[in-house]
């Protein structure tokens, strides 16, 4: 019989937005688990790290529920980690928000304020394009120029270009999803993203049931 598909750790710190993305993990056919355990973030097979809302308040909580260094060694593990919205900026060095907050410090780069401009307000609410800059596994049958819905006042500007994977445009050119090893993330909500933002759910349901088939392997020996 085939492997159950791996549980997927939902991280909980009080920042909004868990049960739509647990239910849209679901309707992909993911086992999702919320939790505020720093053990269950431990032993993960793989984690999505939501939120909405502030990164000074987001940091505040993490750390008094003991997720921080957590949440820095699962994604130093190898196992797949994906970011959502807020869940994205915070793994960046820092945030300008609040007169600056230091963030987990997983990607390297800084968050910054949109600054309104002409027409374009802040936040940014509703549906914008996102045009790819590379090939991933997590935007399998996602074609460049989708839409997806974004919510937020900051954006992510990684130190290295390569980071990344989709852009785009609110005034400027932003980062809409990052990507570096087994860490990934989108600014936008892709459970608000109706059928798209579903298959990148799937999609990282794959990536998540990949890596763990890779960990069951039994070492080779080397004969």
């Amino acid at each position: 019989m085939p492997n159950p598909p791996p549980e997927i750790i939902v991280v909980d710190f009080d920042a909004g937005n868990l049960r739509s993305v647990q239910r849209a993990l679901e309707a992909v056919g993911q086992r999702a688990r919320v939790t505020t355990d720093p053990r269950d973030v431990a032993r993960a097979e793989a984690l999505v790290l939501p939120g909405v809302g502030s990164a000074q308040d987001s940091m505040r909580k993490l750390s008094a529920l003991g997720l921080v260094e957590p949440l820095r060694e699962y994604a130093a593990s190898g196992r797949p980690f994906l970011g959502v919205c807020v869940g994205m900026q915070l793994l960046f060095d820092s945030s300008e928000e609040g007169g600056g907050v230091e963030c987990l410090g997983i990607l390297p780069g800084v968050v910054r304020l949109f600054h309104a401009a002409g027409e374009l307000k802040v936040p940014q609410i509703g549906w914008n394009q996102v045009w790819l800059k590379y090939d991933h596994p997590l935007l399998d049958g996602i074609p460049g120029g989708s839409y997806f819905y974004f919510v937020h006042s900051y954006y992510a500007e990684p130190a290295e270009p390569e980071v990344t994977l989709g852009q785009a445009d609110y005034g400027i050119d932003f980062a809409a999803i990052v990507a570096r090893e087994n860490v990934v993330a989108t600014q936008f909500h892709p459970e608000k993203s109706a059928d798209l933002g579903l298959r990148l759910y799937r999609n990282f349901g794959r990536i998540a049931a990949r890596a763990a088939e890779r960990d069951r392997l039994p070492a080779h020996s080397g004969r």
